[in-house]
């Protein structure tokens, strides 16, 4: 089924409440689309579900899922008080070509400007089809939350550019981190290397850590 982009804010809030308390399996009828037995190989079906019945068009564009409206969706697996279980994937960081690439020029910060985040319950033990589907939330980074976000990216893209890429650990940034998002080791890409010649690694990924999103929902639902 194929389900037309939003026109509005308000649209695509209302396609997001409309499924609020209904099992991912619920959605997944609803849609034609048959749910697998686990995620271990699935491991984005909820969220590509959700980008189904809300209407997104970006694809696997460097752009927020819902470009019209400068919207990213996100989906969040929760525990059963709310929480987070995991750090939350933003966007691939480049490894090459970065001398004079700005902050308010790059995807994370076009992604984080405007978030949809929709909880979904992260039990494990459950099948995801009986997973719930929870309200959503539209968030706006505030004036420190943006400037935090900013800093992390500057210090984290200093280093990329300095060939120091493989000194970074996770441990480093206090809302977004930088860590390795590939398939497999056997999965390498072109990076600047510590006397600025080419080297080959594994690519990396920006993600926003757990104690962040934790302290938004609370925020948001408490």
């Amino acid at each position: 089924m194929q389900i037309p982009p939003p026109t509005s804010i308000d649209q695509l809030l209302e396609r997001a409440h409309h499924i609020a308390g209904w099992q991912l399996g619920e959605l997944a009828l609803a849609l034609q689309v048959q749910p697998p037995q686990d995620l271990r190989r699935h491991k984005g079906w909820s969220g590509q579900l959700l980008e189904l019945w809300l209407g997104a068009s970006a694809g696997s564009r460097p752009e927020p899922d819902f470009p019209e409206l400068g919207v990213e969706l996100k989906t969040i697996p929760v525990d059963n008080q709310g929480a987070p279980l995991e750090s939350t994937y933003i966007c691939v960081c480049p490894l090459t070509g970065l001398q004079g690439l700005r902050w308010q020029d790059s995807v994370v910060y076009h992604k984080l400007r405007q978030v949809l985040w929709i909880p979904i319950q992260g039990d494990r033990r459950l099948p995801p089809s009986d997973r719930i589907i929870g309200m959503p939330l539209l968030w706006h980074p505030t004036p420190d939350q943006m400037q935090q976000l900013q800093q992390d990216w500057e210090e984290l893209t200093e280093q990329v550019a300095l060939g120091q890429v493989e000194r970074i650990t996770a441990h480093q940034g206090e809302v977004l981190q930088l860590r390795p998002k590939a398939a497999n080791r056997r999965v390498l890409t072109d990076a600047i290397g510590p006397e600025g010649e080419v080297i080959r690694t594994l690519p990396r990924g920006f993600y926003l850590r757990s104690r962040f999103t934790k302290a938004l929902l609370q925020s948001h639902f408490l």
